[in-house]
């Protein structure tokens, strides 16, 4: 049986790191996509929507490290990935969308043509066409874009034409970079005076290699640490020297404003919420990559091994663990709510499910109950908590949740998310039922879309068209049965 180019492309995704396939496919090269992985030992998965496909292999993505990958037909499936493409792209995900096309044949065809790379190249690092003769080239600088930080998803239009047609030399195309090795600069001298210094946490310190610098940095030198919702688990919540939550909100502001310097340690500002920075410390930043961006005025920044930089830091503060852990606790005592001592409030779930569960991963949802869930559930790794937050967007924690728990059946996965989410991609229900997946679905349901309602309420204005309705086990059977 020849080699055609879907094998070798096949092969090289394998070579990648790549575990598993997730789409809803067509019928031209997503075909042939799926058989040569078949044939080479590579699972692919059904999903019920193009999106929810993209949020499973972003969520295995985050978690090895190595890129996920996402087919979908052309016209109405290239279209209808693009929410999960654009969560990739703020949350700096390495991912590979592949999508049919017409191939050079159908001439000026128009039934489901649509300017697919133009669609996407605004939220995509980059976006080509594969053809016979640059197909291992162009797939070998797709994995490369994808994997190099900042790391984000790549478009690729391939018609069947092209995975059909026999690959000249057979498999044999390495998917190795071919970009050239980045020097790492030697490690700085101590570089910022300060007394009281906080170290901000963000998405780029998720590695291991990272995390162990900055725990190691936080008990060297008694440094408090918080974490974006991103970066949960990078120090965990139970250590003496975590400080709480970033989100450029108010419940953080106690232990920022004690501080006389920020140490911002992969801090991508696409985390944070879209309000001014309103603190006068200086900030210095320490990135892989350099951060394009004008919220945070930045002092100095230092762009290379984080890691390598950090172990070069001294500094002697006058921060106390028992003093970081009161203040820790103060912000988390502000998101308890208040209720009858019957009731069940949305904190205290958090903490029993946290309790049933103990080291399992989570994914969170976009909605009222994601700040419960953030300033409660007790991380303990990096990405041991997934969550949509650069573009925060609904429909996210069941999907990711599936592609979490695809990688390790063997540890629970909970995933926490409102009614309102969850209607956005009940059908994955299915899926995980179909891949014998051990889920624990959370579901906080008030029938609403309950931060809209706020909103409109703070605004003195009507609570129209934020109500969902009922949603409960028998809503769900007969919806089944119908």
């Amino acid at each position: 049986m020849s080699v055609t180019h879907a094998d070798r492309i096949v092969a090289m995704l394998q070579q990648a790191g790549v575990r598993r396939l997730f789409g809803m496919p067509g019928g031209g090269s997503n075909a042939d996509l799926i058989e040569a992985a078949g044939r080479a030992g590579l699972p692919f998965s059904l999903a019920h929507t193009e999106t929810a496909a993209a949020f499973m292999a972003t969520a295995q993505a985050e978690i090895t490290g190595q890129p996920g990958v996402c087919i979908a037909t052309l016209g109405p499936g290239a279209a209808s990935v693009m929410n999960g493409v654009a969560n990739a792209w703020l949350d700096r995900v390495p991912l590979l969308v592949l999508t049919d096309c017409l191939g050079d044949a159908a001439g000026q065809m128009q039934h489901q043509a649509l300017p697919q790379s133009d669609m996407f190249r605004p939220i995509v690092k980059w976006s080509a066409r594969l053809r016979p003769e640059n197909a291992a080239e162009v797939m070998r600088r797709a994995i490369d874009e994808a994997s190099t930080p900042p790391c984000g998803p790549v478009h690729l239009d391939i018609a069947g034409e092209v995975t059909s047609a026999a690959a000249p030399g057979g498999k044999d195309a390495s998917a190795a970079s071919h970009l050239p090795p980045t020097p790492s600069p030697q490690p700085p001298a101590p570089f910022f005076p300060a007394h009281r210094p906080v170290i901000l946490l963000g998405l780029g310190a998720r590695t291991p290699a990272i995390a162990s610098a900055v725990r190691r940095l936080c008990e060297r030198c008694g440094i408090p640490a918080l974490v974006t919702y991103k970066a949960k688990g990078v120090l965990p919540d139970q250590h003496p020297w975590f400080g709480g939550v970033l989100t450029n909100g108010a419940l953080e502001r106690e232990i920022l404003d004690r501080a006389d310097a920020f140490l911002a340690i992969g801090l991508d500002p696409v985390e944070l919420l879209p309000r001014p920075w309103s603190y006068p410390q200086p900030v210095h930043s320490i990135s892989a990559w350099p951060i394009s961006q004008s919220q945070i005025p930045l002092r100095t920044e230092l762009v290379g091994d984080v890691a390598s930089y950090l172990e070069a830091v001294q500094v002697q503060t006058d921060w106390t663990a028992d003093e970081v852990s009161q203040l820790a606790a103060v912000q988390r005592d502000q998101m308890r709510a208040h209720g009858e001592p019957c009731e069940l409030l949305p904190h205290r779930v958090v903490e029993l499910v946290a309790e049933a569960y103990p080291g399992a991963r989570a994914t969170v949802d976009a909605g009222a109950h994601m700040f419960p869930v953030m300033s409660f559930w007790p991380a303990q790794e990096p990405c041991g908590v997934l969550i949509s937050n650069g573009l925060a967007t609904m429909g996210f924690g069941l999907p990711a949740a599936i592609g979490a728990s695809l990688l390790d059946t063997s540890r629970p996965v909970v995933a926490f998310t409102g009614d309102g989410g969850l209607l956005m991609c009940l059908g994955e229900l299915r899926t995980a039922a179909r891949e014998a997946l051990p889920l624990r679905i959370i579901v906080f349901a008030d029938g609403a879309l309950s931060l809209i309602k706020i909103k409109q309420i703070q605004r003195g204005y009507r609570t129209d068209g934020v109500e969902i309705g009922a949603v409960s086990a028998l809503n769900l059977f007969d919806l089944d049965q119908a």
